[in-house]
């Protein structure tokens, strides 16, 4: 299945349209489980709301964590860049008719980004899964941060990350370059940069991953197999939000010690 298709469908749809943006924006910290992760890491990581902090939001899709913080830390400076010009360039649209003068756009490709000990707190939120050379990237997140500075990193995991469940099978997500990280891999690579790893949560355990075939994978498959499906999601969803979101919640307040997702915090000493 391709995932860029889908996402597309609900770009166009939300495209001019910032109201429907900011219901697109509820929606997704609702319904993915790893907005829940990744904003409890982002609230613990910018606790001191009163200092400036500068962001980056590296492969910031639909703009939805730079809008996070730009609204509950106003004091943080954020820079979010994607590869897709014409995401950014509605990001960028919809930000400054919010009046959110802290949040800049632009598109920048992370293999060949030369910032250097400019930002306080690194987000990469389900981009290192599509990126071959990984340790390049994360060799620029360590030479972007300042001395002190965090890296915030979410991916699918090698246990099941990305629906691939045996050697050699193939990613529900097809324009994924890896179907997951292991726990000890991904820690290597940090480390081989430069970076200290200060924690590994595993997301998407076993709760979590029931939620995610009927929350998001099988809304995405029914999408793929014509958009005019679009317009049973809000009957479907009726059925299985009550059973999707207490799995959730459930797996949220957990400690998994297996999980399709991975939740990486790192510092540059």
């Amino acid at each position: 299945m391709r995932y860029d298709p889908v996402k597309k469908i609900f770009g166009d749809v939300v495209r001019n349209r910032h109201w429907l943006r900011r219901l697109l924006y509820a929606l997704l910290g609702l319904m993915f489980l790893r907005e829940w992760y990744v904003k409890r890491a982002l609230r613990k990581a910018l606790s001191d709301n009163n200092k400036r902090l500068d962001i980056y939001d590296a492969g910031c899709g639909f703009g939805q964590y730079s809008y996070y913080v730009a609204q509950r830390f106003p004091a943080a400076q954020i820079y979010a860049v994607d590869v897709k010009e014409e995401e950014v360039a509605e990001c960028r649209r919809f930000f400054e008719s919010q009046g959110l003068r802290h949040c800049s756009f632009a598109v920048e490709d992370l293999l060949a980004i030369q910032h250097t000990s400019r930002f306080d707190v690194i987000l990469s939120v389900d981009v290192m899964e599509h990126i071959e050379d990984d340790r390049r990237v994360f060799g620029n997140f360590f030479r972007a941060l300042k001395p002190g500075g965090l890296l915030l990193v979410n991916t699918p995991s090698n246990l099941g990350g990305s629906d691939v469940h045996e050697e050699g099978g193939k990613s529900f997500i097809e324009e994924h370059a890896r179907s997951g990280y292991g726990v000890e891999e991904i820690r290597e690579k940090l480390e081989s940069t430069g970076f200290v790893v200060e924690n590994v949560t595993l997301t998407y355990g076993p709760f979590g991953s029931v939620a995610w075939r009927l929350g998001i994978k099988y809304p995405m498959q029914m999408l793929n197999a014509s958009r005019l499906l679009f317009v049973l999601l809000p009957f479907y969803y009726i059925i299985t939000l009550p059973i999707v979101l207490p799995l959730m919640y459930l797996d949220y307040r957990s400690e998994n010690s297996t999980g399709t997702g991975l939740l990486v915090v790192a510092k540059k000493l």
